[in-house]
C-alpha cells in the first residue's frame, strides 16, 4: 500500500484507472498519512502534468493527473506533495494549540476535583469536627455566594449569554426545583454531622437506582431489564456497607439516604419541568435562578430552626476569627464546585465524564481517610467498591440502550 504525506491545503490527486478516475483529498494542514488502496499490487503509475486551479471563494487548489496501469509500484512527481510557505510553523503552532488544550482540560478537571472534595471536606469539618452545629444556615451561606458569583459571571463577565425566565408557570418551575435542591443538600449537610465522609459518598453513590424510580413512578418510563439488573450491586454494596460501618448511625443514614433520594427527584423533575425548548436553562442559569429562591426558603428556615445562629456565629467569630473565614472560603468553593462542574461538560465527552464522576467519589473517600482517620472496615470497603461497580454497570447499560 503507498502512502504519501500531504501538508499543503486543499491537496486533489487524480488517479486515472480502468474502472475510472479516482480522488483524494486532505483537509488538514497538520501532517497525515493518506493510504492509497486502489493502487496497492500490480499497478504502474506514471506521473502527469501539475494543475494549478481556483475555486470559487478564490482559494488556489494543486492537482495532479497520475496515470495507472498494470505491473511495478506507484511513483509520484518530484516534490510532490507542494508545501505552502510556512506551513511548518503553521504545524507547529497547531501542535502548541492541542498541548495548550490538554494542560487546559487537565487543570479544569483538577479543578473540578478540589472543589468538590474540598467543600465536602470542609463541610464534614466544620459541622462536625469544629463544632458549628448549623446545616441550614451553612447551606443559605452557600446559595448566597452562588447568587453573588453567579450574576457577576453571567451579567458582568459574561460567561454564557443570559436566558431570562420567560413565564410565571417557568417560574414556579425553578421555584419548585429550587425548594427540592435546597431539601437535598440540607439533609447532605445534616448527615455528614453524624456520618463519615466516606460512608456518606457510600450512600450517594446510589443516587441512579432513586433516579430509576422517580422515573417509572412520575412518567412511566421503563428501562431496558438490563439497567434494572445493574442497580442490584447498587442498593447490596449499600447494605453490606451500611454492616461493616464501624461509625454506622441510624438518623444519619435516613436523612443521608432522603438527600440522595431530593437529588436523584430533582434531576428527573427538571427533565420534566423544563423539558420544552422554550424553558430549557443551562446549569449556570439554572442556578443564577434557584439560589436566591433558595436563600429565601432557607432563611425563615433557619432562623426558626436554628436560634440565635447568627448571635452564635458573631460569638464564635469573636472568639476566632478563623470561622468567618471558613464559611467564606466553604461558600465560594460551593459556586466553584457549579462553576467546574458545567466547564467540565463543556470541554469533556459524555464518556470522560461519566469516568472522571465515578472516580471522583473514590478520591473523596481516600482523602477524607487519610485526613479525618475515621475507622474503616474491610467489609465496608468492599460494599462500596461493589456499589462503584454498578454505578459503572448502570451508566454502561444505559448509553448502550440508547
Amino acid at each position: 500500500m503507498a502512502q504519501i504525506a500531504l501538508i499543503a491545503q486543499p491537496t486533489f490527486i487524480s488517479i486515472t484507472t480502468g474502472r475510472g478516475k479516482h480522488h483524494l483529498q486532505e483537509l488538514s494542514y497538520a501532517r497525515k498519512k493518506v493510504s492509497l488502496p486502489l493502487l496497492v499490487g500490480s499497478r504502474k503509475m506514471e506521473k502527469g502534468p501539475l494543475f494549478v486551479s481556483s475555486n470559487s471563494g478564490g482559494e488556489r487548489s494543486r492537482s495532479v493527473a497520475v496515470k495507472v496501469s498494470e505491473g511495478g509500484a506507484v511513483s509520484l512527481p518530484h516534490g510532490w506533495p507542494p508545501q505552502k510557505k510556512g506551513s511548518e510553523d503553521q504545524i507547529e503552532g497547531i501542535n502548541r494549540m492541542k498541548s495548550s488544550n490538554r494542560f487546559f482540560t487537565v487543570a479544569l478537571v483538577a479543578a473540578w476535583y478540589s472543589s468538590n472534595i474540598g467543600v465536602l471536606l470542609l463541610n464534614k469539618y466544620l459541622l462536625s469536627n469544629y463544632g458549628f452545629k448549623y446545616p441550614i444556615f451553612l447551606t443559605m451561606c452557600h446559595m448566597t455566594a452562588c447568587s453573588l458569583f453567579s450574576y457577576v459571571a453571567i451579567a458582568w463577565m459574561k460567561l454564557v449569554p443570559l436566558q431570562t425566565i420567560r413565564s410565571r408557570v417557568q417560574f414556579f418551575k425553578i421555584s419548585a426545583l429550587s425548594l427540592v435542591f435546597c431539601v437535598s443538600v440540607v439533609f447532605g449537610n445534616i448527615s455528614l454531622r453524624y456520618l463519615p465522609v466516606s460512608f456518606n459518598q457510600a450512600i450517594g453513590a446510589t443516587t441512579p437506582f432513586f433516579t430509576a424510580v422517580f422515573a417509572y413512578l412520575m412518567t412511566f418510563k421503563r428501562e431496558a431489564w438490563l439497567t434494572y439488573l445493574t442497580l442490584v450491586p447498587v442498593v447490596t454494596g449499600v447494605i453490606i456497607a451500611s454492616g461493616g460501618e464501624p461509625s454506622f448511625h441510624l438518623f444519619g443514614f435516613i436523612i443521608c439516604v432522603a438527600a440522595t433520594g431530593a437529588r436523584a427527584l430533582k434531576s428527573v423533575l427538571q427533565g420534566i419541568l423544563l423539558s420544552s425548548e422554550g424553558e430549557k436553562l443551562n446549569s449556570m442559569n439554572l442556578l443564577l435562578y434557584m439560589a436566591p429562591m433558595a436563600v429565601v426558603f432557607l432563611l425563615p428556615a433557619t432562623l426558626i430552626m436554628e436560634d440565635n445562629v447568627v448571635g452564635i456565629t458573631l460569638a464564635l467569630a469573636r472568639d476566632d476569627s478563623k470561622i468567618i473565614w471558613y464559611l467564606l472560603f466553604n461558600s465560594s468553593l460551593a459556586y466553584f464546585v457549579n462553576l467546574t462542574n458545567f466547564l467540565v461538560t463543556k470541554h469533556t465527552s459524555a464518556l470522560t465524564l461519566q469516568v472522571l464522576g465515578n472516580a471522583k467519589g473514590a478520591v473523596a473517600v481516600v482523602v477524607s481517610i487519610l485526613i479525618f482517620r475515621n475507622p474503616v472496615s474491610v467489609t465496608g470497603m468492599m460494599g462500596y467498591s461493589l456499589t462503584v461497580f454498578g454505578v459503572i454497570l448502570y451508566s454502561e447499560a444505559k448509553k448502550r440502550s440508547k
